[in-house]
Parts: C-alpha cells; sequence; structure tokens
C-alpha cells in the first residue's frame, strides 16, 4: 500500500516545463487510438473491404455507432477530467483499446468487428484523443493555451495519416490485420508511461499555468497574466455555461463541420480510385491532406493566442467554402487529387477552433465538463457522416451531391459562429452539473 503511494505521489523532474511532458506523452496515446480513428479507416477500408467480402455500408455502420459510443461517454469522461483526471483513466483506457486492436486483427466475424472496433472507439476517443487530452492541455497552459490545444488536435490527423500509410505498407509485407496486432501490442506496453508520466494539473505538481512557481497565488498569477478576460475574472461552471446562446451556437457550428468532415472525408479515397488511381495513390493524397490539416492546428492556435479564434474561424470558413465548391466543377482525375490535398490544408482548424472559442469565453475551471457538452454533438456528427456519405453515394451514383451537401452545411457553420459572440456574465447560482 505504502508503495502504490509513493508510486502515485512520485513525478519525474523534467528540465522542460512539465505541461509539455504531458502532453508529449499524451500523444503517444492518441497515436494508439488514432487505429479506430475514421481518419484511418478511410485510408485503409478498401483493405478491408477486399480481404473480407463486406460491402462500404456495412463498415460505415460499424464506425457509425462507435463513434457515437463515444459521443455518449464523452461527457462522462469530460467530468471525469475536471475532477480526478486522466491518471488512471488513460492508461487503463490504453489497456484495453490494445486488446481490441489485437481482437481486430484476429477477427472473422463482422460481430468480431463490431464488438472490437465499437469498444475501442467508445472509450479511445474520448480518453486518448479527445476531451481528456484537451482538458489537460487547458489547465496546465494560459498564455500559450491555444497553442497547446493546436499541438493536441495536430496528433490524432497526423498519426492517422501515419497510421494509414503503415497499415498499407505492413499490408503489402503481410497484411493489414499484422498491422493491426502490432498496433495492439503498442497501445498495451503503452499504458506503463501513461501512468508514470500522465499528471490531472500544474496544481498537483506544484506549478502554475505556463510553469509558474507556486509562491504566486492564482489570483496573482491573473494579475500578472497578459489577457484576463471575462472567463478568468468569473469561474464558469457547466451548468452556467448551458444556458448562454454563445455556448449552443459555437456547438451547432462544431457539429455541421464535424459531420461534413465525415461525410466527404470518408469517401475521398474511393473517389479518387474510381476516378483511376491505383488505391496506394488514393491513400497517399489522403494521407498528406490529412498531414497538413494536421500540420495547420498548432498554426491556428499560436494565432488563436494572438488574436480572436472567432475572428479566425470566420476567416477560415469561406477559404474551406472555396474549395470545396471546386470539387463540383471537375471530375476526379489529377484535379481532384489536387483538390483532395488542398481540402485538407483549407479544412485545417475548423474542427478545433470551436474548443478554442470554449476556452477563451468559459476558461479552464471546467473546461472538461462543458467541451463535454459539445462532444456528443461532435461524435454524433462525425458518426453520421459516413453512413450520409454512403447512402448518398448508393443512392445518386455519384459524389456531387456530396460535395453540395457540404457546401450548405459549411454556410450555415459560417452563420453560427458570427453569432458566438463573447458570453456576458450573469449572478448564476454557482454549481457544477451533478
Amino acid at each position: 500500500m505504502e508503495l502504490f503511494k509513493r508510486m502515485m505521489s512520485w513525478t519525474p523532474k523534467t528540465p522542460v516545463y512539465y505541461g509539455w511532458i504531458v502532453i508529449s506523452v499524451g500523444a503517444l496515446g492518441t497515436y494508439a487510438s488514432s487505429g479506430s480513428a475514421q481518419v484511418t479507416l478511410a485510408g485503409i477500408q478498401t483493405l478491408l473491404l477486399d480481404d473480407t467480402g463486406w460491402d462500404r455500408s456495412t463498415i460505415a455502420l460499424g464506425i457509425t455507432i462507435g463513434t457515437w459510443v463515444a459521443g455518449l461517454l464523452t461527457p462522462i469522461f469530460g467530468k471525469l477530467a475536471d475532477t480526478h483526471g486522466p491518471r488512471l483513466a488513460m492508461p487503463i483506457t490504453s489497456l484495453i483499446v490494445g486488446v481490441c486492436f489485437y481482437w481486430i486483427g484476429e477477427m472473422s466475424l463482422i460481430w468480431h468487428f463490431y464488438t472490437a472496433y465499437i469498444i475501442a472507439r467508445g472509450l479511445g476517443n474520448p480518453v486518448l484523443i479527445g476531451v481528456m487530452p484537451r482538458t489537460v492541455a487547458v489547465n496546465f497552459f494560459d498564455q500559450k493555451r491555444n497553442l497547446a490545444l493546436g499541438l493536441v488536435s495536430m496528433a490524432r490527423p497526423c498519426f492517422g495519416a501515419i497510421n494509414v500509410q503503415l497499415i498499407t505498407l505492413i499490408s503489402i509485407w503481410s497484411s493489414w490485420r499484422m498491422a493491426y496486432k502490432s498496433l495492439g501490442i503498442y497501445s498495451i506496453l503503452l499504458a506503463v508511461p501513461l501512468f508514470l508520466f500522465i499528471r490531472k494539473d500544474p496544481e498537483s505538481i506544484g506549478l502554475l499555468p505556463d510553469g509558474e512557481e507556486t509562491k504566486l497565488s492564482n489570483q496573482e498569477y491573473a494579475i500578472k497574466s497578459k489577457k484576463v478576460t471575462d472567463a478568468e475574472k468569473h469561474i464558469w461552471f457547466a451548468r452556467e455555461a448551458a444556458k448562454t446562446s454563445t455556448l449552443w451556437a459555437i456547438v451547432s457550428a462544431e457539429f455541421l463541420i464535424i459531420l461534413t468532415s465525415g461525410t466527404i472525408g470518408f469517401q475521398l479515397v474511393p473517389y479518387l480510385h474510381e476516378s483511376g488511381f491505383p488505391i496506394s495513390m488514393a491513400a497517399l493524397a489522403w494521407t498528406v491532406s490529412t498531414l497538413l490539416n494536421a500540420f495547420s492546428n498548432p498554426i491556428w492556435g499560436l494565432l488563436s493566442d494572438m488574436y480572436s479564434p472567432r475572428k479566425l474561424v470566420l476567416s477560415a470558413m469561406p477559404i474551406c467554402l472555396g474549395v470545396t465548391s471546386i470539387f463540383l466543377l471537375i471530375d476526379g482525375g489529377y484535379p481532384g487529387f489536387i483538390c483532395v490535398v488542398i481540402w485538407g490544408a483549407a479544412s485545417g482548424g475548423l474542427n478545433i477552433l470551436g474548443g478554442m472559442i470554449i476556452a477563451n469565453y468559459f476558461g479552464r475551471h471546467s473546461f472538461g465538463s462543458i467541451s463535454g457538452i459539445m462532444g456528443p454533438f461532435q461524435i454524433i456528427g462525425l458518426g453520421l457522416g459516413p453512413i450520409i456519405g454512403a447512402v448518398m453515394y448508393d443512392a445518386t451514383g455519384g459524389y456531387m451531391p456530396l460535395f453540395a451537401f457540404a457546401i450548405i452545411t459549411y454556410l450555415a457553420a459560417t452563420i453560427l459562429f458570427f453569432f458566438a459572440k463573447p458570453p456576458k456574465v450573469k449572478m448564476f447560482e454557482s454549481e457544477e452539473i451533478t
């Protein structure tokens, strides 16, 4: 018992601010869980279809269910991130996800895939990719909060793109099944460093956000901060934030954006493949697109630490609308290849700027719980995307309706962000969601 207490209280001494250590180790967990991310399945679905003989809608249904389960669990893990932190949740989840991935590599029946994928996706997304890593980033940083959020958000698409290429290469040497078995073993072993290094917040290890020493009180640190916003003057609780129209405008806009990403993003590799590209080239275009999307996230984060995230998202939306419109004017081929790559760069940041707006408007004290409110809507949109795309393709036999749908939803999201102005602080009763 005494040994366990010492292990729980021990924190390694590092030459750099510990917040960067937590983000880096957390990113290793994101890499593991990205094996169940849509960005990965979108790039390798053809390998599964050729091996199993299942149709596109069958795969999409399992992905949708798994994604929805993740959405239902997001508020729970968001609250857990605020109250208890990720110290135990992340390594335990990494173990479970690893077992599921190994099972996927051994599967022979559709219910095997559904069961393993739904568990891996349902637990892995909120704990290793979404609300928990983002809450930790918000807790450890203030001045560089949005940069930290950008780096955390970069991990999923970046590692997803890497996984697409690794799984494709391993499938040439052996099979995609061997790739998932290897990913499962990695995820199981990763539980150890996650337990050793992950922490809830800087106060628990004798620091304040951005590495300030504890000799400064929280109030003194807030005065010293260059940006003392209403979010820092007033502690927002989740129930209080849920009463503002601002939060629901952000939630609605993010829902539409991620719905659109899932709808057309999951169909881009088949889109290029059917226009004449071999699967390896189509996957390459998707990989480059995803990497550009990923690497743009820290840039948006850095800019958001200097400028308003709301103004930035209102600048990014028209660019993404313009690029998406080009799909209506072309018919695949090399123009389609280029457009897929550019779309990834143009849409980068759209899935994280909403979270940055929430952090700026409502602060860090209940970020997990407040962003947990948004989580289910994002995940529901992400889960609906592949099904909507598959149904629209099956119904029309083409991809143009998908791109038209994307333009309409992007326009609606732009309008919602326009009305998502900073909330006014009112005299609510300070209470948390029970």
